[in-house]
C-alpha cells in the first residue's frame, strides 16, 4: 500500500538536508542532531523495544552520560570539544539502543541517538565489555566527530548513511526490499554513487580519541579499568586483528589493547575509589543476553524491518578494523540496487 503523505513528507526531508550539508562549509550541532532523527527514522524498525532490555542499556547510558556531565561542570573535560551548546549531549533525550543484527558492531550517528548491535552484545562476557563500547561511542559524540568529518567533507558519514537510511525507509513503504534499495539510492544521490557511503567512518585519530575518552568516562562511571579493552581482545581472538593499521581508517586492535594498558598505568591513586556494582551483575547480565536472542528469533521481519536491517548492517564498524562479510555483502547489495535503479532509469 503507498503513503503518499509519508513518501512526500520524507523525500522533502532528504532533499532538505541534501541541500543543507553539500552547501554548507561549516555544520553546526543542531544540523548534525536533525539529521541523525531523520537516520534514525529509517532505523527504528530494528530497534528493540523491548522494555527489560531498552531499560537495560539506557541505564548503563545514563550512567556514562551523567559521569560526562559531572566531568564537564568541574571543568575536567577537554574545552577543545566544545560547541556551541553542549547541554543537548547531556540531557534525557540522549538514547542508546539494541538493534536487531546479526552483525558485530556499535556506532553513533552523531546526534541523540547510538546503536548496539544484539550480536555484539551477546559476545560481551561482561558488562564492563558492553559499558566500553558505550562510553566510546558516547566519546564520539561528545569529541563532535561526525560533525568534524562533515566539516572536512571526509566521509559525509551522517550524510551518506541518513540518506540512504531514510529513503530505504521511504521504498519499503512503497512494497519491498528492492523499493528500498532503488530509493536509497535516489535518496543517497551522488554520496552513494561516489562511493563515499563505502568509505564513510571514522578516521584513526577519531577512534583514538574515543578510546581516550571513553575509557575516562568509563572508569570515572565506576566500572573496572581492566576490563575496557576486554571486547578488542575478544575480537582479537576471532582473528578480527590481521589488516597493517596503514590499510585501515582505524588502529589495530592489538594496539587499543596496549593503549588502555598505558591508561591503566595512568590513573591516579585514587582511582580504585570511582568503582561501583554494574548495573546488572553476571547472572543477570547473561539472562539479558538471552532474552535478546529469544527475542530476536520472534520479531516478524516484515520489508521496513529487511531495508533497517541492510542499511545497519552495511554502516562501517566501530570495533573491529576491517569489515566483516555481512558488512561487505550489505554494501554489495546496496551498490547493486544503485545499479539497477541507473539501468531501470535509462
Amino acid at each position: 500500500m503507498r503513503h503518499p503523505a509519508l513518501t512526500n513528507r520524507c523525500l522533502i526531508t532528504v532533499l532538505l538536508l541534501l541541500t543543507v550539508f553539500s552547501g554548507v562549509g561549516c555544520v553546526n550541532d543542531r544540523q548534525v542532531i536533525s539529521q541523525a532523527a531523520s537516520a534514525h527514522e529509517g532505523l527504528a524498525p530494528a530497534v528493540m523495544t523491548d522494555p527489560e532490555l531498552a531499560g537495560y542499556v539506557q541505564e548503563v547510558g545514563d550512567r556514562i552520560i551523567r559521569t560526562a556531565y559531572e566531568l564537564d561542570k568541574e571543568g575536567a573535560l577537554s574545552d577543545s570539544n566544545k560547541g556551541e551548546d553542549d547541554q543537548w549531549m547531556y540531557s534525557n533525550q540522549m538514547k542508546f539502543h539494541f538493534v536487531n543484527s546479526e552483525t558485530l558492531n556499535a556506532f553513533t550517528t552523531g546526534g541523540e541517538h547510538m546503536y548496539l548491535y544484539t550480536e555484539l552484545f551477546r559476545q560481551c562476557k561482561s558488562e564492563d565489555e558492553l559499558a566500553a563500547v558505550m562510553a566510546h561511542e558516547f566519546a564520539h559524540i561528545y569529541a563532535r566527530h561526525v560533525k568534524k568529518g562533515m566539516n572536512r567533507q571526509y566521509g559525509l558519514f551522517a550524510l551518506a548513511g541518513g540518506a540512504a537510511v531514510l529513503g530505504g525507509a521511504v521504498g519499503a513503504s512503497q512494497g519491498g526490499i528492492q523499493e528500498a534499495l532503488q530509493y536509497g539510492s535516489i535518496a543517497g544521490g551522488a554520496a552513494l554513487i561516489g562511493g563515499q557511503f563505502l568509505g564513510m567512518g571514522f578516521t584513526r585519530k577519531d577512534e583514538n580519541e574515543a578510546d581516550k575518552l571513553g575509557f575516562y568516562f568509563y572508569t570515572r562511571a565506576g566500572w573496572d579499568p581492566r576490563q575496557f579493552a576486554g571486547f578488542f581482545q575478544t575480537m582479537i581472538d576471532k582473528g578480527f586483528d590481521t589488516t597493517p593499521e596503514l590499510a585501515s581508517d582505524h588502529p589495530t586492535l592489538a594496539s587499543r589493547v596496549e593503549s588502555t594498558a598505558k591508561r591503566i598505568e595512568e590513573l591516579p591513586p585514587s582511582a580504585p575509589g570511582w568503582r561501583r556494582p554494574p548495573v546488572a551483575d553476571a547472572a543477570k547480565f547473561r539472562q539479558l543476553q538471552d532474552r535478546s536472542k529469544q527475542l530476536a528469533n520472534t520479531v516478524a521481519s516484515d520489508k521496513s524491518m529487511e531495508a533497517a536491517k541492510l542499511a545497519l548492517a552495511a554502516f562501517p564498524s566501530c570495533v573491529a578494523p576491517v569489515d566483516q562479510p555481512s558488512q561487505t555483502k550489505a554494501k554489495e547489495e546496496i551498490v547493486e540496487g544503485v545499479k539497477a535503479d541507473k539501468k531501470r532509469k535509462k
